[in-house]
């Protein structure tokens, strides 16, 4: 598969599209992007961490000796997640910083995500200037009395976790005194440096599961039900109170109860905003959550309960942070179990929604299945339909003028909401599928609006043909 240039940065299989001369190319392109945002032509100051995937060491080692050798000081702080780069460049004097992960992809998958000087991810007008940039690229390597300086940083991760437990609203001793019992899965990658850490300093217990830093997953590592048996059932056999598991560079959250059943990825935004607005609200104050196209309708029922409005924004966490700015939002996110919260930072980050999950369990009083309990019930399905052969900006068209009478988004892809349910259908960039998202009251309608919209668009594309 070759290389994928997109908003979430580079991505590729390493050695294949993701080779030493591509990551080369795409860091002297950010070494010069940074340089032209700066305008004053001083030496600029790059950030760089990992996730711990087994071919990030000699990523880092070809990103930093490219910037050095370009002039530019580096400042490497380890293998830890992606929301502590994020942290470290916003508070320090950096210009720009790259993450090297690929999130959830399998192993052999690798990346570069760039974080420009407010520790946000590049937008989507950053990122056409940044592909300008690597079109035209001219840079030259300086001589060895110009090199930048390279600087071992690997404090951040404590920063990282006394940022989240400074927060007003988390009480430590109060969890400290119910003494949780916790599965934790970090699937051998970065969040092995940091949770385990956190929660011991929250008085758990905790029961650690692939949280060495070997970067060899030991399962799927998209953290999805079908790819945590294991955690499920140990969470149970164990007796824990909950099981919290991280993808790879640790800005998804997914919990487990201690029935050993998922929480649902989805109520992980939806707990932290009913969390926050619950401490924030006032009456005379509409406070704005912004989410996703895709993120669960009970975002919207919480907000109702508390007087706020939700705004909702194209798939992407860019454009869930950049929307979120905009309006002054308290809390966003994404219903894959990314929480977002200004107070730290615009990047989704499981060491926080960790935090503010423990603190509202610890309120609450109750079990984890308890709590879920307590929130709007919608039931989630997402499925894919091959579309090889297909137009599928003319099916969605159609789809479009069918539904015309209902609530129409047509901000990324086809987003149809009825009264009781919706439907997301979104054209992949990457690959030749359509994604299909449906929401509704019970598990058997919402897989049924899937199964439905599948055979409509392939009628249409019949009929198109004829």
């Amino acid at each position: 598969m070759s290389l994928i240039v997109s908003i979430s940065g580079i991505r590729g299989i390493f050695g294949e599209g993701l080779n030493p001369e591509n990551i080369i190319h795409y860091t002297k392109t950010f070494s010069e992007y940074c340089k032209i945002r700066k305008k004053n032509g001083e030496k600029i100051k790059i950030i760089i961490g990992r996730d711990g995937r087994i071919t990030g060491k000699i990523i880092a080692n070809i990103v930093s000796s490219t910037l050095i050798s370009l002039g530019c000081d580096v400042v490497a702080i380890g293998v830890c997640p992606t929301p502590t780069v994020a942290i470290a460049v916003k508070n320090s004097d950096a210009d720009g910083g790259i993450s090297i992960t690929a999130s959830h992809n399998p192993i052999e998958w690798n990346g570069l995500k760039f974080f420009n000087s407010d520790g946000m991810f590049l937008n989507s007008d950053d990122m056409k200037d940044f592909v300008k940039i690597s079109e035209s690229l001219s840079v030259q390597y300086v001589n060895w009395d110009k090199l930048g300086r390279y600087e071992l940083d690997e404090s951040w991760i404590q920063k990282h976790i006394e940022l989240v437990l400074g927060l007003s609203y988390i009480n430590i001793s109060k969890i400290r005194e119910k003494k949780y019992r916790v599965v934790l899965d970090c699937i051998n990658s970065s969040g092995g440096r940091i949770i385990p850490q956190l929660l011991k300093t929250l008085g758990c217990e905790v029961y650690e599961m692939n949280c060495e830093l070997s970067g060899v997953f030991s399962r799927k590592p998209e953290p999805v039900p079908e790819n945590l048996s294991e955690v499920m059932y140990k969470v149970k056999y164990l007796k824990a109170d909950l099981g919290i598991v991280v993808d790879p560079d640790v800005d998804r959250l997914v919990l487990i109860t201690e029935k050993g059943e998922p929480y649902g990825e989805e109520y992980t935004i939806a707990t932290a905003v009913k969390f926050i607005l619950g401490k924030k609200f006032n009456e005379k104050q509409k406070f704005k959550v912004v989410v996703n196209l895709s993120t669960t309708r009970a975002v919207e029922d919480i907000a109702y309960e508390y007087n706020s409005e939700v705004i909702r924004t194209p798939v992407g966490e860019i454009n869930v942070s950049t929307t979120m700015k905009k309006h002054n939002a308290i809390i966003g996110g994404e219903g894959s179990g990314g929480i977002i919260l200004p107070e730290v930072h615009y990047v989704r980050d499981a060491v926080l929604g960790t935090v503010l999950i423990l603190q509202m369990l610890t309120e609450f009083g109750g079990k984890l299945s308890e709590l879920k309990e307590t929130m709007p019930e919608y039931f989630i399905t997402k499925d894919k339909l091959g579309i090889k052969d297909l137009n599928a900006d003319d099916c969605l068209k159609l789809l479009k003028k069918r539904y015309e009478h209902e609530k129409i988004n047509v901000d990324d892809g086809l987003k149809i909401d009825f009264v009781d349910r919706w439907v997301h259908l979104r054209k992949s960039n990457t690959e030749p599928i359509i994604r299909i998202i449906a929401e509704a009251k019970s598990e058997m309608m919402a897989k049924k609006l899937v199964e439905d919209f599948k055979k409509e668009i392939y009628e249409l594309a019949t009929s198109q043909r004829k």
